[in-house]
């Protein structure tokens, strides 16, 4: 569980670095036929801020894990990339499109953590 933990904080220092809004941890272990153990999902306005927050989350869990990013897509449209690492999966959508697909609603029985970062108004 220690890797595990690791890598969740690594991917959501890289979220909350790009200023990601709307993060959720959805976590899987306690369902039954699950593909992995969690989604981290958050979102952003556009898709440039999209590319950036996942292009973050690569960046800090390579840093903070060494792990590499099993498989990644959606940087064709920047609507909803994925980026997948086994037992974590992440989902940075653009707002327009997480409000369609609705990933949070899918899971009556998976445990689902809203992250509360608060974003400082004022650039240093």
């Amino acid at each position: 569980m220690v890797k595990i933990q690791k890598l969740l904080n690594a991917i959501l220092e890289g979220m909350t670095e790009k200023k990601a809004k709307n993060i959720v941890k959805i976590d899987f272990r306690g369902t039954q036929n699950s593909i992995t153990d969690f989604f981290i999902i958050c979102e952003a306005e556009t898709d440039k801020q999209v590319e950036a927050a996942a292009d973050s989350v690569e960046r800090f869990v390579r840093k903070e894990t060494g792990e590499k990013v099993f498989h990644k897509e959606g940087y064709e449209n920047a609507e909803w990339i994925i980026l997948d690492y086994f037992d974590v999966v992440v989902h940075v959508f653009r707002s327009e499109f997480r409000n369609t697909y609705k990933l949070e609603d899918l899971w009556a029985d998976a445990e689902i953590t809203e992250v509360n970062v608060k974003y400082s108004s004022v650039e240093n």
